[in-house]
């Protein structure tokens, strides 16, 4: 099955294997269970860089703009400015140069949007690839670093935007001819893609924030597990509470997945103090994003770190429910 390596396995074989990290003072955040990126202060001491790599492999259409705004999510919900990137660019052997042409055109236009340079990265053609391949690295700079990792009990649970938004996109770009939803509610979510960054929302929610998280495979239920294993707590959460689009709703149903189990890129899951959650939603609101208080962080009281959704307790790695659609569309072909 294709997705992530689950964190068991991430534990066993990459987070302790780092090089000369251990002895390197420098390093505020390194690799770790739930994550976004990176963090290293400057040698002299002015502020914390803040680094995320992230690859682009199942998406054809508009896969520069997705890898930037993937790439430049983690940064921003790190609490950083995006300021540069590279990206290696890796084509079908064959494939057109107007390939080369699209990708270079929408990093360009995506990283820009974003107010990021894009300062190098590498090209080639590839025999064993059938769809073009992109891993971007996305670097910034801040004065606070907000992890994952910091969640405290008492918190309250925020989500911007709604669930869903990347995934709603593939089902109707990638299924939409299939699931029987009209035609203009499907053209609606593929607009969805223009959505993903969250870079806006970051940067007014990480100054109230105590833990942010960019939900990407596996969806905002994934996204809120990861926060309450980084942080080592329960995240408790109603679902009627998480803002679902109406497309969203029509393509999931018809395509028989959870809203929130799809992936769930141009969403921002934050915790931040009841006392400033106010504040911290005027603030969203005021610049137009929308936003909603989904739930409640408790301490685990002996337990081991869950996800609390409507009373289910979830701990184990989600898996995304668009893997088993498209397998089966694979095995159809």
């Amino acid at each position: 099955m294709p997705g992530k390596v689950s964190p068991d396995d991430l534990l066993a074989h990459v987070f302790e294997r780092t090089g000369a990290a251990e002895t390197d003072e420098t390093i505020v955040q390194g690799p770790a269970d739930g994550e976004d990126a990176a963090a290293i202060d400057w040698p002299d001491g002015e502020g914390t860089l803040v680094v995320s790599s992230d690859p682009i492999s199942l998406a054809a259409a508009e896969v520069g703009t997705l890898g930037i705004y993937v790439a430049t999510n983690d940064v921003a919900v790190s609490g950083a400015d995006p300021r540069w990137l590279t990206a290696v660019v890796l084509l079908p052997t064959g494939a057109d140069e107007s390939a080369l042409e699209e990708i270079s055109h929408d990093l360009d236009d995506a990283a820009r949007a974003v107010g990021a340079s894009i300062v190098g990265g590498h090209s080639e053609y590839v025999d064993q690839l059938e769809r073009p391949l992109l891993s971007l690295t996305a670097m910034g700079t801040t004065d606070r670093f907000v992890p994952t990792a910091g969640a405290e009990p008492g918190d309250r649970v925020l989500l911007t935007k709604a669930a869903g938004i990347e995934g709603t996109a593939i089902l109707a770009a990638d299924f939409g001819d299939e699931l029987g939803v009209d035609s203009e509610t499907r053209e609606r979510a593929e607009g969805f893609l223009e959505e993903i960054s969250v870079v806006p929302d970051a940067r007014i929610v990480r100054e109230y924030a105590t833990a942010m998280h960019d939900p990407t495979e596996g969806g905002v239920a994934s996204g809120l597990l990861e926060v309450a294993r980084a942080s080592n707590v329960r995240l408790e959460v109603d679902r009627d509470a998480v803002p679902i689009r109406e497309e969203t709703a029509a393509l999931c149903e018809a395509a028989g997945v959870d809203p929130l189990r799809i992936f769930g890129s141009g969403a921002l899951v934050a915790t931040v103090p009841a006392d400033a959650l106010a504040d911290c939603l005027e603030g969203l609101a005021d610049a137009g994003v929308e936003a909603a208080e989904i739930g409640a962080v408790q301490g685990l009281e002996g337990g081991e770190p869950e996800l609390v959704l409507d009373g289910e307790s979830i701990t184990e790695p989600i898996e995304d429910d668009l893997y088993p659609l498209w397998e089966a569309a694979d095995t159809d072909d």
